[in-house]
């Protein structure tokens, strides 16, 4: 069976270094392989065209990884792709970067139970759960 197949959600403006570290450690650190892709828009797009953009994406995916900085308040786009994981039944669940942490605010959608620390050990146990409640399970 090939990898799980992961969309990573995170705030563009400021955490793109913790999205590329993240990318390049799961290949290597994690002990539960998924494949992570940048399925980022890599265009400004007009809301519409970016929307259906995202969707098509997230719906070739198996989980939605929510990258969770310190200025998720800001990051609208981010709370959207929430928004269309699970109206796809796309199981999502947050992971802590950038010194965010459990004081941190979360994106509208995430639960706080459903974010955990960068720790790839914790990381590859939510990929094998989210693996077992998605719709392409």
């Amino acid at each position: 069976m090939a990898d799980p197949r992961a969309f990573l959600s995170f705030d563009f403006d400021h955490d793109e270094v913790q999205r590329l570290l993240f990318a390049g450690q799961a290949r290597s650190d994690s002990p539960t392989p998924f494949t992570v892709q940048n399925w980022s828009s890599k265009t400004v797009l007009p809301q519409n065209q970016w929307e259906a953009l995202i969707k098509t994406k997230i719906s070739y995916t198996n989980m939605c990884i929510v990258l969770v900085g310190r200025s998720m308040a800001s990051a609208t786009g981010v709370a959207k792709e929430i928004a269309m994981a699970k109206e796809l039944n796309v199981p999502v669940f947050g992971v802590y970067v950038d010194g965010a942490g459990t004081a941190s605010t979360l994106p509208t959608g995430l639960l706080r139970n459903r974010t955990i620390g960068w720790k790839w050990g914790h990381i590859a146990a939510a990929v094998e759960q989210m693996m077992g409640e998605g719709k392409n399970a």
